[in-house]
């Protein structure tokens, strides 16, 4: 019985990281600015590959004929989600961060900009 829920649970996030994926894709192509895209890129990166990993771990932890073996590919496949969950936001906001300072990437439309208030406190740091 629970090898059944775990296993159609894992389906739904595999197909659900697909989803996310492709509306990534969609938001990479249609957003109109670098942090809009940014953010598209990221989205992707953490939902379109987080929700398949825990997936892959559920469905292998439920398939038996796997034997032993499916405790490493499900111990591999949530570390490596739980991984991309504490890293890939660290470097999005890096790069961000990168962008602002460089004025290479200009917020367009920009209604307030607190990163330029403090300019003194980023940019002497």
């Amino acid at each position: 019985m629970l090898g059944a829920l775990a296993y159609y649970l894992g389906m739904i996030l595999l197909i659900g990281g697909g989803i996310v994926d492709v509306l990534a894709a969609i938001g990479m192509n249609r957003f109109r600015n670098f942090y809009l895209r940014l953010h598209a890129a990221t989205v992707g990166a953490i939902w379109g590959a987080v929700y398949p990993l825990f997936g892959l771990g559920l469905i292998s932890l439920s398939l038996s004929a796997l034997g032993s073996v499916r405790f490493y590919i499900a111990g591999i496949a949530f570390t490596t989600a739980i991984f991309l969950l504490l890293t890939a936001p660290v470097g999005s906001h890096a790069i961000a961060q990168g962008a602002h300072r460089s004025r290479e990437a200009v917020p367009e439309p920009i209604v307030v900009d607190r990163l330029a208030e403090d300019e003194g406190v980023i940019g002497g740091a």
